[in-house]
């Protein structure tokens, strides 16, 4: 039956001169084995190599990285059927492999002894070539080192071929420094800013690209003139088919966060042409960590991440102690459906044109795990973003954040002990933040509190600033019914009233005194300033009572706040300051949530009360 099956001859037609493309050939696996990593590089990416038969021949393949589930999950098995549904004849070092892309096993044919006495379709016994090397694998054969042949890349065999100018392309997971003239077609995932670069032996400029096919991912470099040439031609999403000559060297891991243990040089007679057909685009791999899984994750450690972007910072610059150049970056806060958020940092150009609204769903490949305040993000120059990007996992994510609540509060990472470790910071309590007064330094730092609001102090709810749009100054009452701001030298018949509460809250363990602007204010006296300005001056004008009403009316409602906790400075005397910068009324179905989680860490089987 599974005999069969089995495309006897495929191997020989897919090698032959004219390049006959066999679709979906049926062959069966009659060895697997794991590549050992090369000397030097323990966190090499795992690569397979598996010998497929049609019962005449059979061929040495090398599994794509990215096909790499279907051995480790134990799918495929020595003496299974398989049918292949993408991949790619090469021929290196005048030997026949096959570079796997995609395949699946056909299961009702289950596991069988090899069929049929195959042979190896070369007639000469030869060495394997340096890439698949490996001792006693299956149709290995010692011979003398043979002299150097020229390369030739066999043509692109997929489920859609396509008709390409390019018919002879090689995969980029095939790529190495024995390959010679070969074509790629790659999409560019990334590219970075030009950069001068000096040092004993001069001085120049460069930049780098990541190039994208089905098999893999490759970082490329380009130097000096040859930078000037490529750079304008580069643009990232854009499909480009590049040519040899092109330097392939050992990749420099601290350069890039890609599984690749190659990187390109761009020479100055390399080809880069953009390609006429840009459909079918090789889409960009992601291998997410969980928000809520950072804790796991070792420091400087290089992770993609999906989250829902919750607020976002103004640009800033800081300035390197190394090079003493200026740097713009920009703070976002992401968060998932872990309920966990974290800050995660962008730079540059990608800094200063970042334009995503808030709840936009964002995808980061290559971003560096930091411990700094717990844990945080930084967006490597080799990394890049996708904003509401079409994969599964935003897809999913979305679902989750529109289903919940959208003003649920999140765990965050500020603030944790990265001695210890870290742990999620949960909503702190009012006695433990008071403990911690003592530790509060002239820099913010940041946390969750849930409280009711006691008392709202109504001296000074408000004041007046200018009507300008984004303006927000105080102005000064120079004359009735003219209101005068000073930065938009200009004067209005009234003010607009902004809220600057002062306010008490208390949960189990205690009280303590909270600030807040406009919106949050807003959100405690349930209307805006304007509205309660009037009526208190209107209050004052005929000896009423209403707005006092109003503020009582604001007290004994719960929320979940973000507060930013500072030193400050008063009279030389310190005095510490918690300013709101988020509040979300509760949401009682998640809350209830986390108290019936809180209640599963409990032995209730037991007489007393311990935590796990």
């Amino acid at each position: 039956m599974a005999e069969g099956a089995i495309t006897q001859g495929a191997i020989q037609s897919i090698f032959q001169a004219s390049g006959c493309f066999v679709e979906h050939p049926i062959l069966q696996c009659v060895q697997i084995k794991t590549m050992e990593p090369k000397a030097g590089e323990p966190n090499a990416v795992q690569r397979f190599r598996v010998v497929l038969s049609d019962i005449r021949n059979f061929i040495q393949t090398m599994i794509a990285t990215a096909a790499n589930e279907i051995v480790t999950s134990g799918q495929l098995k020595k003496g299974s059927i398989v049918r292949l549904l993408k991949y790619n004849p090469q021929r290196v070092k005048d030997k026949n492999i096959l570079i796997i892309m995609d395949l699946e096993v056909l299961t009702q044919y289950g596991e069988l002894e090899k069929i049929g006495q195959p042979e190896a379709l070369e007639s000469k016994p030869e060495p394997q070539p340096a890439a698949i090397s490996g001792n006693n694998f299956y149709g290995s054969k010692p011979a003398p080192a043979p002299q150097p042949q020229p390369q030739r890349s066999l043509p692109t065999h997929q489920s859609n071929p396509g008709t390409s100018s390019h018919p002879h392309l090689y995969p980029i997971e095939g790529l190495s420094p024995y390959a010679h003239k070969w074509t790629i077609r790659a999409r560019c995932t990334s590219k970075s800013d030009m950069k001068e670069w000096a040092n004993q032996k001069g001085s120049g400029k460069l930049f780098s690209v990541n190039l994208l096919d089905d098999t893999g991912e490759i970082r490329a470099t380009a130097f000096t003139e040859v930078a000037d040439k490529l750079y304008p031609i580069f643009e990232e999403g854009v499909v480009y088919y590049i040519s040899a000559p092109c330097r392939v060297t050992l990749a420099k891991k601290n350069f890039s966060n890609l599984p690749n243990d190659y990187e390109l040089q761009f020479e100055r007679d390399t080809e880069v042409e953009k390609a006429e057909d840009q459909e079918n685009k090789p889409q960009i791999r992601f291998n997410f960590t969980k928000i809520g899984d950072l804790n796991s994750v070792e420091k400087d450690t290089t992770i993609d991440t999906v989250g829902i972007l919750k607020e976002v910072a103004e640009v800033t610059t800081i300035t390197s102690k190394t090079t003493n150049k200026d740097f713009s970056k920009r703070e976002l806060t992401m968060a998932d459906d872990t309920q966990t958020a974290v800050r995660l940092t962008i730079w540059g150009k990608t800094a200063e044109s970042f334009e995503a609204p808030l709840e936009s769903i964002i995808a980061f490949k290559g971003v560096k795990v930091s411990d700094f305040n717990g844990r945080s993000l930084s967006l490597l120059s080799s990394g890049s973003m996708l904003v509401d990007p079409d994969i599964d996992e935003a897809h999913k994510l979305r679902g989750w954040f529109n289903a919940t609540d959208q003003n649920a509060t999140f765990s965050t990472y500020q603030n944790t002990s990265s001695s210890g470790g870290g742990s999620k910071n949960d909503a702190k309590l009012i006695s433990t933040i008071l403990e911690e007064e003592t530790y509060l330094q002239d820099t913010p730092s940041y946390m969750s509190l849930r409280a009711s609001v006691l008392y709202v102090r109504n001296t000074t709810v408000a004041y007046p600033a200018c009507s300008t749009a984004g303006c927000n100054k105080k102005v000064i009452e120079d004359n009735p019914g003219s209101w005068w701001c000073e930065k938009c030298q200009a004067s209005f018949p009234e003010p607009n009233w902004r809220y600057v509460l002062t306010f008490n809250v208390a949960d189990h363990t205690g009280t303590m005194w909270l600030s807040c602007f406009d919106e949050a204010g807003q959100a405690i006296v349930g209307m805006s300033a304007n509205e309660a300005m009037k009526i208190k001056i209107d209050d004052e004008e005929n000896n009423t009572q209403k707005f006092m009403d109003i503020m009582q009316e604001a007290t004994c409602k719960p929320f979940n706040f973000r507060v930013r906790a500072k030193m400050e400075t008063y009279n030389e005397t310190p005095k510490p300051r918690y300013q709101v910068m988020n509040l979300y009324p509760l949401n009682y179905a998640q809350e209830a949530n986390k108290l019936a989680q809180l209640i599963k860490q409990y032995e209730i089987n037991e007489d007393s009360l311990f935590v796990h």
